[in-house]
């Protein structure tokens, strides 16, 4: 599980440039299973595994991949990506973008209902918009909204929005969900049932949440791109991937993501060869080693840029990934448009990691292998979250790396919620290991800029560069991709040189399915794009949805 955006925007005038240059090698499905042309029909229940809980069903006011899954298919916003990376219609059939991009007129589907039987308006969205920028709503995604300058309601299937500036994420901004207006205006949204019993347009309905075991949805026979031909939908909460990887053997789930070990050898079987199919892709995403540069001990980069010299990622790749990704450089993935090849780069060197140290004052002053300064060794924590087994070999390999240059390290591992509401929300950690999403557009605004520092954002190390800050606000004020790629190039080269984060790898996705859901086609968007269209032959259904 990762930590991750609800909103993926992509710039307005970079749409071609990324349909081109954002695509990543063909997914790597198993072999075509007997009746495989079998006709769609609906039924079945799709049961699949997570290692944390949601933490809340409103997108707005969540952070945790577990509540973005489920709010996914629960909420829809006024625009989505295809499967090729480029935006479409979602809540809104078509729009307008007007006076040189500072202006956009969104016409809304008719006829959709929230499925409490309600219909869905233009209302609807602008309360969305404003409760998302009202500051007493805790949420890590106002920032995008901040920029609008002037938001109306034309008529109830027309909103239109004005930017004072232009702004290059703004049509993708609107992707992110939609709420009900009539079942939480005028209240506390951080206090509203709806964080536990979600109401929203999208394919599924809520039906059940147990706290730490399940969250179980039901298709939407009303939806307004057809009733999903899978019933069901089940979330199961196993905070143990070996346990979660027995469950999928057994039949007690049908997907789930599997480790390198799980993917390269113990699915190599003739029972998974002819009850799943695997898939494997360059995720967008990357795990990283970062600091909470509050902490002395990481206050010099000449410390962090040792660190990246103490560490093999190679090793890591080899070792963990067994060779499923490639290394991280920075927080754009490799081969899109915005990823910066040049960037500096620390090879493993353990005689360079001792030379920095030193000249930034750490010694071992007494003998006992763990280097000193003032009269304090040069120990820390290392924080990471339980059920993710390859952060955890990834945290005893640095602990050995790092052990090896005189720096101490102690491993914690947490469960999901304290990890996020305990320790990453209230900034009581030395170093996490943790990964990101990486959003389609390279916008990287909530993580890195000096504003974002605030309890519950997500710049939560305490980065602070003001040319960081002024390459962030230009990149994404501009429409121009070349001015874009300037700023982001710029970016990817400060974090490179100062380190706030030990960018680690890109790991590949590798996802195991059940193989009697049929209709996954791979793209460059992923494979859970075209869910609603997944299905099972009439004659393979095991599970029915109850009501």
């Amino acid at each position: 599980m990762r930590i991750r955006f609800p909103i993926l925007p992509l710039c307005l005038a970079a749409l071609l440039v990324c349909s081109a240059a954002c695509g990543q090698r063909p997914s790597e499905p198993g072999p075509a299973r007997p009746g495989a042309e079998a006709p769609p029909a609906h039924g079945d229940v799709m049961v699949e595994g997570a290692i944390g809980d949601a933490s809340t069903l409103i997108p707005l006011l969540a952070s945790d991949s577990a509540s973005h899954d489920i709010a996914g298919l629960v909420y829809n916003g006024l625009v989505k990506y295809d499967k090729d990376i480029n935006i479409v219609g979602d809540l809104a059939e078509s729009w307008e973008i007007g006076r040189g991009g500072l202006e956009i007129t969104f016409h809304l589907r008719k006829g959709v209902r929230w499925h409490d039987g309600r219909p869905f308006t233009a209302e609807d969205v602008l309360y969305t918009y404003r409760v998302t920028i009202d500051p007493k709503t805790p949420t890590a995604y106002a920032g995008d909204f901040l920029r609008v300058k002037k938001a109306e309601v034309l008529d109830p299937y027309t909103f239109r929005v004005r930017y004072d500036r232009p702004f290059a994420p703004a049509l993708m901004s609107w992707g992110s969900a939609v709420l009900p207006k009539h079942l939480l205006a005028g209240r506390d949204i951080a206090q509203s049932p709806l964080a536990r019993h979600p109401v929203g347009t999208g394919p599924y309905r809520f039906k059940e949440w147990v706290t730490g075991q399940k969250i179980v949805l039901t298709a939407n026979p009303d939806y307004f791109e057809g009733r999903p031909y899978i019933d069901g939908y089940v979330l199961r909460i196993i905070p143990d991937t070996a346990t979660m990887f027995l469950e999928l053997r057994a039949g007690g789930i049908d997907r789930m993501g599997l480790s390198p070990l799980q993917y390269t050898r113990q699915t190599e079987t003739p029972l998974f060869r002819r009850d799943f199919n695997k898939y494997r892709y360059l995720s967008f995403s990357y795990t990283y080693l970062g600091y909470n540069l509050k902490n002395p001990l990481f206050a010099d980069p000449r410390v962090r840029k040792a660190i990246a010299h103490a560490v093999n990622k190679d090793e890591i790749i080899r070792g963990v990934l067994l060779g499923l990704g490639q290394p991280a450089t920075g927080p754009l993935k490799p081969g899109t448009w915005a990823y910066n090849p040049r960037v500096e780069r620390y090879p493993y060197d353990p005689g360079k990691a001792r030379a920095l140290l030193a000249g930034a004052g750490w010694w071992d002053r007494d003998g006992d292998g763990v280097l000193d300064r003032d009269g304090r060794p040069f120990r820390f924590e290392i924080i990471t979250n339980q059920g993710n087994e390859v952060r955890q070999k990834t945290a005893e390999i640095l602990q050995r790396r790092l052990g090896e240059v005189g720096i101490g390290v102690k491993i914690r591992v947490l469960e999901w919620a304290a990890f996020v509401n305990d320790f990453i929300n209230k900034r009581k950690f030395d170093a996490t290991i943790l990964g990101w999403t990486i959003p389609m557009d390279p916008d990287l605004y909530d993580v890195w800029h000096s504003s974002k520092t605030g309890p519950e954002e997500l710049n939560f190390i305490s980065y602070r560069n003001p040319e960081v800050d002024a390459l962030l606000e230009r990149g994404r004020s501009t429409f121009d991709v070349r001015l874009r790629k300037r700023c982001y190039d710029r970016i990817q080269e400060i974090l490179a040189d100062e380190q706030p984060y030990l960018f680690l790898y890109c790991p590949d996705a590798l996802p195991i399915i059940q193989a009697r859901f049929r209709g996954i086609e791979p793209a460059p968007l992923g494979i859970g794009y075209n869910f609603i269209r997944w299905y099972v032959p009439r004659g393979e259904q095991r599970l029915v949805m109850t009501p």
